[in-house]
């Protein structure tokens, strides 16, 4: 039984090797991408306001965007309010229907770029090759085999070195560097498995629900819109920032239009005294596209069972639920597959074969026919 988990675990991770290389080295990189996107774009992600200045109007923001962009439509929309951060406004090409972003400072109502494409900017770029490998919902569909790949090798390695207590920082150094490599493989794997397990099951899950959501809702053809579908008489200043009226306390954090045929109005957002791990978007208001009436509520602090369980994926997944030190932790055993790969693959390929019988006479014995 051993033998056989050993090889198909060895398997497997020659099948996905390559692959885990690109996810865990771009998931790595990624666990920083605020950081790295204000430090190479401080133009476009930063933002100078005197504590206590308030947002301008949302209603003059959105009317200067699109005033200014009519060749798109207004799909979303993220929300910052620590005087530090840009706004982010993502825009639907009316001819292609492809998504773009453009960058809002949201106290001086100033445009900070000319919308570019959601795959523009380095990190962005880098999400989408972590996420899809560059290749839309077939990529996505290989990364959810790839993230169940690397479940597999976490479950199997977690299996084969159970007790891995009893040796658990044993490094043989002095030994053959076989078995230097084995002893390393061990360590960085069972020290790292916990989160690797964490990163296949919400990785493997998003990519997942993201094919179904494709191929099932919108088939062959991807509706979109070529106009504003929302009443123009909405007032989104009062729909956003009075969302604390149908849920207590909520602090709008992003916002989405009614960007295809079916859809409405979302203000997501935190809520005070939410669960440790739910996210910012945790809480959610939708509202009518038409007559502006609340249609349904989310608050988190109030639900219980899957959907508040997926929501805590976001930051299991990329890690910053302990702020730095767990970004930090994230980062550094996210890029385990990295070494383990390499020592696994020299234990692979120089581990023993099997000695023939010897005579005493020190040649081998002769095969009987």
């Amino acid at each position: 039984m051993r033998k056989t988990l050993f090889k198909w675990h060895s398997i497997t991770a020659l099948i996905a090797m390559v692959p885990l290389f690109v996810i865990s080295i771009t998931g790595s990189i990624l666990v920083f991408k605020p950081e790295i996107d204000t430090w190479l774009m401080p133009s476009h992600m930063s933002v100078q306001a005197a504590e206590g200045q308030p947002r301008e109007n949302l209603n003059q923001l959105i009317s200067k965007v699109e005033a200014t962009h009519p060749d798109y439509v207004l799909g979303s929309w993220e929300l910052f309010d620590n005087k530090q951060r840009s706004d982010a406004a993502y825009l639907i090409s009316k001819s292609e229907g492809e998504w773009y972003k453009l960058y809002v400072d949201q106290y001086s109502a100033t445009l900070l770029s000319t919308p570019v494409s959601v795959t523009h900017d380095i990190t962005d770029w880098l999400l989408s090759l972590h996420y899809t490998f560059l290749m839309g919902v077939i990529g996505t569909s290989f990364g959810f085999v790839f993230s169940l790949m690397l479940l597999v090798l976490g479950i199997t390695g977690i299996v084969l070195h159970r007790k891995f207590w009893t040796k658990l920082f044993t490094l043989r150094v002095q030994a053959a560097r076989r078995i230097f490599f084995s002893d390393v493989h061990k360590l960085i794997g069972i020290l790292s498995s916990p989160v690797l397990l964490i990163l296949a099951f919400t990785g493997g899950y998003w990519n997942a629900s993201e094919v179904i959501h494709e191929t099932l809702e919108h088939g062959d053809e991807h509706a979109y819109v070529t106009e504003a579908i929302y009443s123009p008489n909405l007032d989104f200043q009062q729909l956003v920032y009075g969302s604390s009226n149908a849920i207590e306390g909520h602090r709008p954090t992003y916002l989405t239009f009614p960007f295809e045929p079916e859809a409405h109005i979302n203000v997501f957002g935190e809520v005070p005294g939410k669960p440790y791990l739910s996210s910012e978007y945790s809480s959610v208001v939708t509202y009518s596209r038409d007559s502006g009436e609340v249609l349904a509520t989310f608050d988190v602090r109030e639900e219980s069972g899957w959907a508040v369980f997926v929501d805590m994926f976001r930051k299991l997944h990329f890690g910053y639920f302990a702020g730095l030190p767990s970004k930090i932790l994230w980062c550094v055993l996210g890029l385990s597959p990295v070494l383990l790969a390499i020592t696994g693959l020299y234990f692979y390929l120089f581990r023993k074969s099997p000695k023939k019988p010897r005579r005493r006479g020190g040649a081998p014995s002769p095969v009987k026919s």
